[in-house]
């Protein structure tokens, strides 16, 4: 594998599972006050973006990093919209 795939691996990953104890603190204790519904929506966006540029240029690691974080992101809004 490629180094800088590999360095993609990783970023994506980080950057991935940066977002589960958000989503597990949302889920545990039934609270998304803190989370602001605009950055969701505008983060979502941006990943959606960024997941369509990783088809474009054909990075396997952006798409599958962005893949994971948006899924994260679906069930913090969902949590948003449950909780609200």
């Amino acid at each position: 594998m490629d180094s800088i795939v590999l360095v993609g691996y990783i970023a994506g990953t980080l950057t991935t599972i940066s977002f589960v104890p958000q989503v597990l603190r949302a889920w545990k204790l039934k609270e998304t006050r803190d989370l602001s519904l605009a950055m969701l929506l505008l983060f979502a966006a941006g990943i959606l973006l960024w997941t369509l540029y990783g088809f474009w240029t054909a990075s396997l690691p952006i798409i599958a990093a962005n893949v994971m974080t948006f899924l994260l992101l679906l069930i913090l809004l969902g949590l948003k919209i449950r909780y609200h």
